[in-house]
């Protein structure tokens, strides 16, 4: 559907344009989603910031979101009880996980924002951004961090979801704009030509070159 992440922003920001009178403020989960989350700033005039997001992988599938965790000044953790349940995994392998992904959290923070404050959005139209969307565990809780920040109003924006997964976070945000809600979703990466996986290196990039001009 996408030639890459570039192009996603872009279309999406097209059913975002109504936002633009609400002072919005444009979060993009790291990494691909800040890509995304460029396209649109750039188009709303808006300016660009991220969600520190990690997932907490299971032990013998670390793609497969036990639960996550993002920043929040005190960390929003999420856990899936049911699946902890369901699997028997040991509460010893969730501590060490989660104190890793907190770390993965630090060391990234240190990396992409170097010094720079984050933008606030208190009072402001908040759209969380992020380059698809499967199981919405790390993208759960980034909505519950960014709520607590208190925004006028909280927005999902993806290009492509898992339509059920959607349909679960609609809870979370007083709106959702997918371009793509498909029941049978497989992996994000066949929605897209390029779909490269992107270095901390094109995250701080970016960032930059939004903070640049926002100015």
């Amino acid at each position: 559907m996408f030639h890459d992440r570039r192009e996603a922003g872009e279309l999406l920001a097209r059913e975002l344009l109504h936002l633009r009178d609400g002072d919005p403020v444009v979060l993009g989960l790291p990494r691909g989603g800040v890509a995304v989350g460029h396209a649109i700033a750039s188009v709303l005039g808006a300016p660009l910031d991220t969600v520190l997001v990690r997932k907490i992988g299971a032990p013998w599938q670390p793609e497969l979101a036990i639960g996550a965790i993002a920043d929040s000044g005190t960390p929003e953790i999420l856990i899936d009880d049911a699946v902890v349940r369901e699997f028997d995994i040991p509460t010893d392998y969730l501590q060490a996980e989660t104190a890793r992904q907190i770390g993965e959290i630090e060391r990234r923070r240190q990396a992409y924002c170097a010094g720079r404050p984050s933008v606030p959005i208190e009072g402001r139209t908040a759209i969380v951004v992020d380059d698809g969307i499967a199981t919405g565990a790390t993208m759960r809780v980034a909505l519950r961090a960014v709520r607590h920040r208190d925004p006028a109003r909280l927005v999902l924006a993806v290009p492509v979801a898992a339509r059920q997964t959607l349909a679960a976070l609609r809870g979370e945000v007083d709106e959702a704009v997918c371009l793509e809600a498909t029941a049978d979703l497989g992996a994000i990466g066949y929605y897209y030509d390029d779909f490269h996986q992107m270095t901390d290196r094109e995250v701080i990039d970016l960032l930059a070159e939004a903070t640049v001009a926002a100015r």
